[in-house]
């Protein structure tokens, strides 16, 4: 069974790794060049070092199968991993579920993720979950030497109290 629990900064290596192979999976439609993969382990490891109170792990029988973080602590997600093998088997959405749950305890509304515009089974997803597309544009990565399309998703978490001047109106 799949549970929910806090990431410990022993873990951090694990964490990366388990990021890293997700990316690579997800930057495919892109390309991935070697350098630029190389540069990708080292943000994984520096992130995961540095920012892993800000990272909820999904765990199976002892196996870190999935992680997310909200690097600010904010709104926003900042980063959203599964594993390869263990997609599209509930893991994500156990994972999502308690991360917009922390998100709502903390006093948002709404909840807010990014991915390059290619990343069709992320955005499919996000979708499946509620989420609606709130922005796509284009800019230019330098590591990648071309333009990339990049797309925000947002959810209303808790419904917003309508405006009203009293009593039925």
């Amino acid at each position: 069974m799949v549970s929910i629990r806090n990431a410990r900064e022993d873990e951090a290596a694990s964490l990366a790794a388990l990021g890293l192979r997700a990316w690579e999976m997800a930057m495919a439609p892109i390309g991935v060049t070697k350098a630029l993969s190389e540069n990708a382990r080292s943000a994984f490891e520096n992130f995961t070092l540095s920012s892993w109170l800000s990272i909820t792990v999904a765990d199976l029988d002892g196996e870190i199968v999935g992680w997310a973080a909200r690097e600010h602590f904010d709104d926003k997600i900042s980063d959203f991993w599964i594993a390869p093998e263990y997609q599209r088997k509930g893991v994500g959405a156990l994972l999502l579920a308690d991360v917009e749950r922390e998100i709502i305890e903390q006093g948002f509304t709404s909840v807010r993720v990014e991915s390059h515009a290619q990343n069709e089974q992320a955005i499919a997803f996000f979708q499946k979950h509620g989420y609606s597309v709130n922005w796509l544009t284009v800019t230019y990565a330098p590591k990648l030497d071309r333009d990339v399309q990049s797309i925000g998703l947002s959810k209303q978490l808790v419904e917003e109290p309508k405006d009203t001047y009293g009593p039925g109106f």
